[in-house]
């Protein structure tokens, strides 16, 4: 009879035991399986973000050469400038890490935004005096100019924020991915528990 008892409770033991490493085998797979499809979307949101604005300004360039401390040697031309400037944020180049003992999705660094400016310059009205003529390096000043112009009229304008916007919305991608799963998105230190928290995350 003990032998008998003794046979079922190994029985038992051995029973519960594969059921046990079953179960925990089933839970690894369902880990990695999300750990997986995680890097996968991580990967696809990795895109480049475009915002985009168009530009156009018309100024008067003029300089004046002193000539045996009396004569004036002058040039003038209108400048027509039009320009595309784009700000963008690579996310290919974002730093991420997951913690899969605690389902944490941690974003450890988001690239900082690219300003890029494409000017179309066009001269106008063009003159100059034999003794002044127009150079290469007076291209070079009206271009150094426009660029510093636009760049002035651009951080004045709604273009940075349209931009960190549109990166906002695709991080939400990340949260409605994590959250759907049961993990937890962290930028840094910052948990991130509701879409209105990611919103108000200073990036």
């Amino acid at each position: 009879m003990r032998n008998i008892l003794l046979g079922i409770v190994i029985s038992l033991v051995l029973v519960f035991g594969l059921r046990y490493c079953e179960h925990q085998k089933d839970e690894r797979e369902q880990l990695q399986e999300s750990t997986a499809l995680i890097q996968k979307q991580l990967k696809n949101v990795g895109k480049l973000i475009v915002t985009e604005g168009s530009y156009a300004q018309v100024f008067t360039y003029k300089d004046t050469e002193k000539l045996l401390g009396f004569l004036d040697a002058k040039k003038k031309a209108v400048v027509v400038v039009n320009a595309e400037a784009t700000i963008s944020y690579d996310l290919s180049k974002i730093e991420t890490e997951i913690d899969e003992t605690t389902k944490t999705v941690i974003l450890k660094n988001i690239p900082e935004p690219e300003l890029k400016i494409n000017p179309n310059i066009e001269y106008y009205d063009v003159t100059q005096d034999y003794l002044n003529q127009f150079e290469a390096k007076d291209y070079n000043i009206i271009k150094k100019r426009v660029e510093k112009m636009l760049r002035v009229k651009i951080e004045a304008s709604e273009l940075r924020t349209n931009a960190q916007n549109r990166l906002i919305s695709e991080l939400q991608k990340i949260y409605i991915l994590t959250n759907s799963m049961g993990w937890t998105l962290r930028y840094n230190e910052t948990p991130i528990t509701t879409e209105e928290e990611l919103q108000q995350v200073k990036l």
